[in-house]
């Protein structure tokens, strides 16, 4: 006789899989390759200026400073959750940088590209054709992006396939921005005309409209981004004084101390993640990629 338990599982089984037939399977592959954390660690890491750094060589470098300091604080303090909490804040190190250097240098080169668009629109205008107008940005274009258009001019005069030559210059530059005006060549190149200097020109006045609107909305937001930063970081200051009198410490040994330490760092990363999440722009994400 068939246990009704059986019975049960094997039904809820068939509901499940019939639900899950539903949705295409194709298309959550294609986004698994394309996102992920290895793939966004490596824009920020090419975004940062540190193509040469793969995201491997960042995360074995996050795992050596989490072991280094769990080492040495619980060398220091002899209680286990204060050394796992400490060193895990010493393992993010390596990301939060990269980060934040990608931050910066999204910020700074937001700045660029209307100035990039206006010297390709000087070039078609003097007569240039698209890829010789792209291949020039790697003498008059903006400092920080002359290697990357000096690649595309070497890969260009090397193959003479603009579009593979595009999709490498993506590649190297990493940034949403740059993204959209590849993307608008690729356009313009396929469909031609006359209109490519309109098309330009307005690119140009919409990206320096967004960098101003940005800019000034940092600006204002800055404060609770650093306020956050100031409320999360203050309780493990305390923690850090507290160490240096071992007999405090003792208490944080017992499940009691590992339940408090386990809560209190929960509650600073969540209180951390929703006041960034209020205070800070959402970054443009590489929709075009």
């Amino acid at each position: 006789m068939i246990s009704p338990l059986f019975v049960g599982l094997l039904f809820a089984a068939g509901v499940f899989f019939i639900y899950w037939s539903f949705w295409p399977q194709e298309a959550e592959r294609e986004r698994t390759r394309q996102g992920g954390f290895m793939v966004e660690l490596r824009d920020h890491l090419t975004q940062a200026g540190y193509s040469s750094v793969t995201p491997a060589n960042v995360v074995l470098g996050s795992v050596v400073l989490f072991v280094i300091a769990f080492v040495m604080v619980l060398a220091l303090t002899r209680v286990v959750p204060i050394a796992l909490c400490f060193s895990l804040m010493a393992g993010a190190v390596p990301l939060s940088l990269v980060r934040m250097r990608a931050r910066k240098r999204r910020n700074k080169l937001r700045d660029l590209w209307p100035d990039v668009v206006d010297n390709i629109t000087s070039g078609v205008r003097a007569g240039l054709a698209l890829p010789e107008a792209l291949s020039q940005l790697a003498v008059r274009g903006p400092a920080e992006l002359r290697p990357a258009f000096a690649a595309f001019a070497e890969d260009y005069r090397t193959t003479g396939r603009f579009h593979d030559c595009l999709d490498r210059l993506k590649d190297r530059l990493s940034d949403p921005v740059g993204d959209r005006i590849v993307e608008s060549l690729r356009i313009a190149r396929e469909v031609g005309g006359s209109d490519l200097g309109k098309l330009l020109r307005t690119l140009s006045t919409f990206l320096r409209e967004d960098a101003r609107t940005r800019s000034e909305l940092e600006t204002r937001q800055s404060w609770t981004v650093n306020a956050a930063r100031l409320a999360a970081g203050a309780p493990w200051v305390i923690l850090g004084l507290l160490a240096l009198n071992g007999s405090s410490l003792a208490a944080y040994s017992s499940p009691t101390g590992w339940a408090v330490l386990a809560v209190g760092a929960g509650l600073c990363v969540v209180a951390y993640r929703a006041m960034v999440w209020i205070g800070r722009l959402p970054e443009e994400e590489r929709v075009l990629r």
